[in-house]
């Protein structure tokens, strides 16, 4: 799920290594659901969606099909964080232009 959601970065002409000084975006919560096996070597496609946004989440949403089979949907949840000098992190309003991006970028029906 989460190179899915790297290459949906990729397609909006971002890197999420390269936002800005003393930026991040950790992972603050993960979910999935299985509703069949995926075994070692099986290809597979995961279709990333933006699910619910505020101030300073992104909750990405994502369903891995093999074939016509789902394999399962999660949810990853991401928080934009401001690295203090101190090291501590204090989360932050995502910009309003990266939002766009993502959203472009995730509508272009990225896997």
């Amino acid at each position: 799920m989460e190179e899915a959601e790297h290459a949906v970065w990729r397609s909006a002409g971002l890197d999420i290594l390269d936002c800005g000084d003393n930026v991040s975006w950790p992972r603050i919560a993960a979910k999935f659901d299985f509703k069949a096996p995926l075994r070692f070597q099986d290809e597979f496609e995961v279709v990333t969606e933006i699910g619910a946004v505020t101030r300073s989440t992104i909750q990405w949403a994502h369903v891995l099909t093999r074939g016509e089979t789902t394999i399962g949907s999660g949810t990853v949840t991401v928080v934009y964080v401001q690295i203090l000098a101190d090291g501590k992190m204090k989360s932050t309003e995502i910009p309003q232009g990266i939002l766009d991006r993502l959203r472009a970028g995730a509508s272009e029906g990225n896997t």
